[in-house]
């Protein structure tokens, strides 16, 4: 691997990013990892700076959490965005991390889908946000060979598909999960449409 791609190493961060392997799917905790290293060269492209203008530690749990809502664990009836959210602050707050500061993870994973107003919302949720348009291919701000790395690294083992069955799946089995206008809402209408696209992602992100 090499030294560029790396991660927080504390006590909490090693244990989330535990946890986030025994839930998520493959593709999403890869997915969450290629995130929170775009996210962090968002960050330095924009001069903020770790420690002064953004916590690390937070915006690597909000990265690597964020699709939590994803999994079979946390399938519950509310949106995956906000299932992911609650999740996650609850797994920070268990660990030691305090409301205030679990709370910006909250943010940053349940506005991910919610241009417009996640920019207003600090730092944590617009670089998350950042990080995960930049994985998809929206943004990026690494070179092409560094991408190239990135991906033999952490492989993208189909995200998009993979993503985008089990938001569409879940909605499928719970329409209240998918309001209309929100970005579940727009995946599962194209799909019932016959709208999916080739990259599996088939509604805007």
């Amino acid at each position: 691997m090499s030294d560029q791609w790396q991660f927080p190493t504390g006590p909490t961060a090693v244990q989330a990013l535990e946890f986030a392997r025994e839930t998520e799917h493959p593709a999403i905790l890869n997915h969450s990892l290629r995130t929170y290293l775009h996210a962090e060269r968002a960050a330095a492209r924009r001069s903020m700076r770790a420690g002064l203008d953004y916590e690390q530690d937070l915006l690597f749990y909000a990265c690597l959490l964020h699709d939590m809502g994803a999994s079979d664990r946390f399938d519950g009836d509310q949106r995956f965005e906000v299932e992911g959210a609650d999740a996650a602050a609850g797994f920070l707050v268990e660990h030691g991390v305090d409301e205030f500061r679990a709370d910006q993870v909250w943010q940053a994973i349940a506005l991910h889908t919610s241009p417009g107003i996640v920019e207003r919302r600090g730092p944590i949720p617009v670089l998350t946000r950042l990080g995960v348009q930049a994985d998809f291919g929206s943004g990026a701000e690494l070179t092409e060979a560094e991408v190239t790395e990135l991906e033999r690294t952490y492989p993208r083992l189909r995200i998009e598909h993979v993503l985008a069955g089990i938001v569409v799946q879940q909605a499928a089995r719970n329409p209240a999960k998918a309001p209309a206008s929100s970005w579940p809402g727009r995946m599962l209408r194209a799909h019932l449409a016959g709208e999916t696209a080739p990259d599996g992602l088939n509604a805007a992100f």
